[in-house]
């Protein structure tokens, strides 16, 4: 999740879940010289630094005298010391899981440590990692292709076992694009246009009668969560593989089904056959992660569910935070479009053709 400018937040209507980013108070602006001073200092790194767009946190890429890259990550101080921690955590359990997925690595200052507690001119204090940069094309820059797809689901699939025997005191904490929450965003959908909040409420009312009954009993575990394709690199030499998966700002414990469900939303197609590209994806996480028959019943409700979330939460921040409309209805219009395309599907039609990608059928 990434923003150009860092947004003060106002107090929150009544009608804002508790668990909301918007919880999170405004962080004064980290120049790019402080952020090269600290890269000297405390990683011995001498860098050109560039910001880099960030929702939460602060973030610069930085390149250094040898010609590698790095990303300087300074933390919100409103955020949870034990939430950024668990991305740290989940970063470094993964280098050993599956050191050859592409996710970021944490490299330790230089006094041992992976984070550090540094205080600032505001009179705050802020986690500060270095992670390695991940280059490639970010995937909503390239045309999709069933190959692609296929190597998204499968490592997807790979990120999500590697976290499965991870395990964190903050991976808990509550959070609104948490699919398992969806219901609790009913409050924010009058920030939809009104002629849109039928079909909102549609995507809503399915999630409550088919997947919420069923939650709690499927497969759960820390996941990523926002595998959206601002937060895939590709290769770009073919653009049919993935390079990297950046941000791991939502990492919670979930369902593990709706990690798969997030992912594929971004993967449904404007189209006649809608679920097609996405059942590439599902069908290639089903051979490295093998679906069970309850979560297949319950994916298609999710994934409206996330397509439904996305233009709720969207439209209602836009409303907050005008200035940054553009960055945070990046995904509104799609995810819109892909909506009006699912609620065309009957429920059975789309379980059916889903589990017939997987078997191959």
């Amino acid at each position: 999740m990434i923003q150009t400018d860092v947004v003060a937040p106002d107090s929150s209507p009544a009608t804002a879940p508790a668990h909301s980013i918007d919880g999170l108070r405004a962080a004064s602006a980290v120049p790019e010289a402080q952020a090269q001073r600290l890269a000297a200092e405390h990683f011995g790194l001498i860098a050109a630094v560039h910001r880099l767009d960030s929702e939460r946190d602060q973030n610069f890429r930085l390149r250094s005298l040898s010609g590698r890259e790095y990303v300087l990550k300074i933390a919100n101080p409103a955020e949870d010391r034990a939430v950024t921690n668990l991305q740290t955590e989940a970063l470094l359990h993964l280098a050993t899981a599956d050191p050859d997925l592409p996710v970021p690595r944490i490299f330790p200052a230089r006094n041992g440590m992976t984070e550090l507690d540094i205080a600032f001119d505001d009179g705050s204090t802020r986690v500060v990692r270095l992670l390695s940069f991940l280059p490639g094309t970010p995937m909503h820059a390239v045309a999709g292709s069933t190959a692609l797809r296929r190597d998204l689901g499968r490592c997807a699939a790979r990120l999500a076992r590697g976290l499965s025997d991870f395990s964190h005191g903050g991976a808990n904490h509550k959070l609104l694009w948490d699919l398992q929450h969806a219901a609790e965003v009913r409050p924010l959908v009058d920030a939809v246009p009104a002629e849109r909040r039928g079909l909102i409420e549609d995507a809503l009312d399915g999630f409550e009668a088919n997947a919420l009954p069923v939650l709690a009993q499927l497969p759960s575990q820390p996941v990523h969560n926002d595998l959206n394709p601002h937060n895939i690199v590709v290769d770009p030499e073919t653009c049919a593989g993935v390079a990297g998966i950046i941000d791991f700002g939502d990492l919670t414990c979930t369902a593990r089904v709706n990690d798969l469900a997030i992912t594929a939303a971004y993967q449904v197609a404007d189209s006649d056959d809608p679920l097609a590209p996405a059942c590439e994806m599902i069908a290639a996480y089903h051979t490295v992660l093998p679906l069970d028959a309850a979560e297949f019943d319950v994916l298609f409700d999710l994934i409206a569910t996330r397509m439904a979330m996305t233009v709720v939460i969207s439209s209602w921040r836009a409303t907050r935070y005008p200035a940054n409309r553009n960055y945070i209805l990046r995904n509104n219009a799609a995810a819109w479009a892909r909506l009006c395309c699912m609620s065309k599907l009957g429920r059975d039609q789309a379980r059916l053709q889903i589990q017939r990608a997987c078997h191959g059928e």
